[in-house]
C-alpha cells in the first residue's frame, strides 16, 4: 500500500522553510564570520608582536638598557641565533594571579656585537573574548533581523495569497443544488487572475450542464407519464375482456407490477427535480399534529402495522404544506416496509424535533448512504430507493438535519426543524 503523504498548510509550510532556511543562513554566516574575525585578530596579535620585537630591537641599537617586563616581554643574551618560533603558551600572569594563554613571539637579533633573544607576549583570552563578543552581538543582531522578517513576511505572504484562500473558501461552500453563481475576485497577481478566469469558466459550464442535466431528467420522466398510463391501461383491459390462462395472468399481473414501480420512479424522479428548480417556494405554517394523524389514518387502511403517535398539539412548522406531507409519508412509508409487523411505528414530536423509529433486527450496514439515491440495504425491490433520498433534499431545502441511529433493536430517523 502506498504510503499517505504528509501534508501542510501553506503559510505555515512558508513560514518553516523561511526558518529553516534563516536558521541555514545564521549558521553559515556566524561560521564564516568568526573565522574571519579570527584571523584577523591573530594577523593584528602577530603585527603587535613584531612590532614589539621591532620596538625593543630600535632601543638596543641606541644603547638604551631595556628591563624585562614579565610577562609580556623578556630580553635575554644568548650565544647562538636561533630560529623565530611563534606559539601559544602558558605563563603565570601575576596581574591576575593565575596562568593565562599567551602568544609569544620569540626572535633572535644580533646587535651591537651581541645577540639577544627578544620575546614578546600578548594575552590571547582577551582577543577570544573579543571574538566572542563580537559573534555573540551578531548573532543577535542577526537573529532579531530574522525575527522581525518572519513576522514581515508572513503577513506579506498572508496578503499575497489572500485571493487563493477566498477562492479556495468560495469552492468549499459551493453547492450545484443552492443555485447560486460563483464568482471569483480578481487580483494584482497575473496567477491568480487566470486561475480564477479559468475557475469562472468551468463553473459556469457546470451550471450549464447540471441545469440541462435536470431538465432532461425532468422532461423525460414528464413525458415517459402518459406512455405508461396506456400501457397500464391496455393491459388492464386484456386482462379483464380475454379469456387468458393463469400463466399469462401471471405474466401481465407482473408486467403491471413493473409498470407501476417504473411509474412512481418517475414521479419521485419528477419531484426532485421540482425540489431542484425552487418550484416549491410557497410557504405555510404546517399543523404535524393534523398532518400525522391523517397519514396514520390512511396507513390504517392499507397497512397491518400500528402506528403510535405522541406529537404534541402545537407542533407547527413553517414550509411548503405539500412538501411536508411526502416528508411524512416518506418517512412513514420506510419505517413500514422495514419492519416487523408485530412491533408498532412510533412516531413522536417534541421541541421540534421530529422522530420516526421502528424495529430492527441489526442496524444498517452503511448508515452513510442510507439517504443516497437508489440505495437499497437489504437488495429488495420492494420501493424505487428514492423515498429516503426525497426526504434528505426536502431537509437540504429548508437546512433541517436529518440523522440516523440504532438504538435497542430499533431504527430511529430524525428531523430537527431548527
Amino acid at each position: 500500500m502506498k504510503a499517505q503523504t504528509k501534508t501542510y498548510n501553506l503559510l505555515r509550510k512558508t513560514s518553516t522553510n523561511f526558518l529553516l532556511m534563516s536558521a541555514g543562513l545564521m549558521v553559515f554566516t556566524a561560521s564564516a564570520l568568526y573565522i574571519y574575525t579570527r584571523d584577523l585578530l591573530n594577523e593584528e596579535i602577530e603585527e603587535e608582536l613584531y612590532s614589539q620585537v621591532a620596538f625593543i630591537e630600535e632601543n638596543l641599537k641606541k644603547g638604551t638598557k631595556l628591563s624585562p617586563i614579565q610577562p609580556v616581554m623578556d630580553i635575554q643574551r644568548v650565544e647562538n641565533l636561533n630560529p623565530e618560533t611563534l606559539k601559544d603558551t602558558l605563563i603565570f600572569d601575576p596581574r591576575q594571579n593565575e596562568v593565562e594563554l599567551f602568544k609569544e613571539l620569540t626572535i633572535s637579533k644580533q646587535i651591537n656585537n651581541e645577540i639577544y633573544e627578544i620575546k614578546a607576549r600578548t594575552l590571547v583570552i582577551e582577543s577570544e573574548d573579543l571574538l566572542l563578543g563580537i559573534i555573540i552581538s551578531f548573532l543577535s543582531i542577526l537573529a532579531l533581523a530574522f525575527i522581525i522578517l518572519f513576522f514581515i513576511n508572513k503577513s506579506y505572504n498572508k496578503r499575497l495569497w489572500l485571493p487563493f484562500f477566498n477562492s479556495l473558501n468560495k469552492l468549499k461552500n459551493f453547492s450545484l443544488e443552492s443555485r447560486q453563481n460563483i464568482t471569483f475576485d480578481t487580483s494584482n497577481i497575473n496567477e491568480f487572475n487566470e486561475l480564477n478566469l479559468q475557475l469562472n469558466t468551468l463553473f459556469k459550464k457546470i451550471n450549464a450542464d447540471y441545469s440541462s442535466l435536470k431538465q432532461f431528467t425532468e422532461n423525460v420522466s414528464h413525458e415517459s407519464q402518459t406512455p405508461l398510463a396506456i400501457i397500464q391501461a391496455k393491459i388492464e383491459n386484456i386482462i379483464n375482456e380475454n379469456n387468458i390462462n393463469d400463466k399469462q395472468y401471471i405474466e401481465l399481473t407482473s408486467i403491471q407490477k413493473d409498470i407501476k414501480r417504473l411509474t412512481q420512479l418517475n414521479k419521485h424522479l419528477i419531484l426532485l427535480a421540482k425540489i431542484d428548480n425552487d418550484q416549491f417556494s410557497e410557504k405555510a405554517s404546517v399543523n404535524f399534529k393534523h398532518l400525522l394523524q391523517n397519514l396514520k389514518n390512511s396507513f390504517d387502511g392499507i397497512s397491518n402495522h400500528s402506528i403510535v403517535l405522541n406529537v404534541n398539539e402545537n407542533s407547527f412548522v413553517k414550509m411548503n404544506p405539500h412538501l411536508a406531507e411526502i416528508l411524512c409519508n416518506n418517512l412513514l412509508s420506510n419505517a413500514i416496509k422495514y419492519s416487523d409487523d408485530e412491533q408498532p411505528i412510533e412516531v413522536a414530536m417534541t421541541d421540534n424535533i421530529l422522530t420516526v423509529s421502528n424495529a430492527g433486527n441489526h442496524p444498517i450496514k452503511n448508515p452513510e448512504k442510507i439517504f443516497d439515491r437508489f440505495y437499497k440495504e437489504s437488495g429488495l425491490q420492494k420501493s424505487s430507493g428514492l423515498g429516503l433520498a426525497i426526504v434528505k433534499k426536502i431537509c437540504a431545502l429548508y437546512d433541517y438535519k436529518i440523522s440516523y441511529t440504532f438504538e435497542n433493536q430499533r431504527h430511529y430517523f430524525s428531523i430537527a426543524f431548527k
